[in-house]
């Protein structure tokens, strides 16, 4: 009885000196009742984002359902071999993503450091071909709605072909925006890596950025399809 009377206050001190980890935020009880708010509130969160998209790719299907012929021929103008690359960059980069969050887990501070600078550096590669393709079609004049003037136009263009374009610029826009977004929350993170915060214990904003940049790769496989390989 004596013994198990010791032993109650180191058990209620560790368990008290968890609950106080320098990384507990005062509105929660625990460091797990934390880390499940938090991903709940990402998950809510990217459930918006599916309705944001989801009413991007509704409008394309409606004004592809009322000029099949103007977005059949805008899609001939976008290089799919550049967009073909970008969808490996963004797949490779989900992967890089999972084996940070696995090392954060596993209290692999090296590999986590490693993982999120090879994500961080395809997600530049990604926007670095996007740049290319956006100046060529800037300079050929294959811009959106009425400021479609393609320069080397020898026959009539359907007049709806701006309205492809539109949406090629308004949906690989907002998605390129999500794309800074998720960098700015990886640089985030790798910037705490480097200090230490992340182990096996406390790795939420790691799990939490990993959810988020996902989903970006995930709206770009069905963008890329979508908008450059029309049929």
């Amino acid at each position: 009885m004596a013994q198990e009377i010791n032993r109650l206050p180191v058990t209620h001190g560790a368990h008290h000196e968890e609950e106080h980890s320098p990384f507990l935020q005062h509105h929660f009880a625990s460091m797990d009742q934390q880390f499940e708010a938090g991903k709940l509130g990402m998950w809510i969160f990217l459930v918006t984002e599916v309705l944001l998209f989801g009413g991007l790719f509704g409008g394309y299907a409606l004004m592809f359902s009322y000029h099949p012929a103007a977005f059949h021929e805008g899609h001939h103008h976008l290089d799919v071999k550049l967009g073909a690359i970008n969808t490996v960059i963004l797949i490779f980069s989900s992967l890089t993503m999972a084996l940070a969050v696995r090392a954060a887990q596993t209290s692999n501070k090296q590999a986590l450091i490693k993982y999120l600078i090879i994500t961080f550096a395809c997600a530049c590669g990604f926007l670095v071909v996007k740049y290319f393709e956006y100046s060529h079609k800037i300079h050929e004049g294959l811009l959106p709605g009425t400021y479609y003037h393609y320069i080397h136009q020898t026959t009539p263009s359907d007049p709806h072909i701006g309205t492809y374009f539109a949406f090629y610029f308004m949906m690989t826009g907002v998605h390129g925006l999500h794309v800074i977004a998720g960098m700015s929350a990886i640089a985030w993170v790798l910037w705490r890596s480097l200090k230490g915060h992340f182990d096996r214990n406390y790795h939420a904003p790691v799990e939490i950025t990993g959810l988020y940049w996902h989903l970006v790769d995930l709206i770009w496989i069905y963008l890329f399809p979508l908008l450059y390989l029309v049929r």
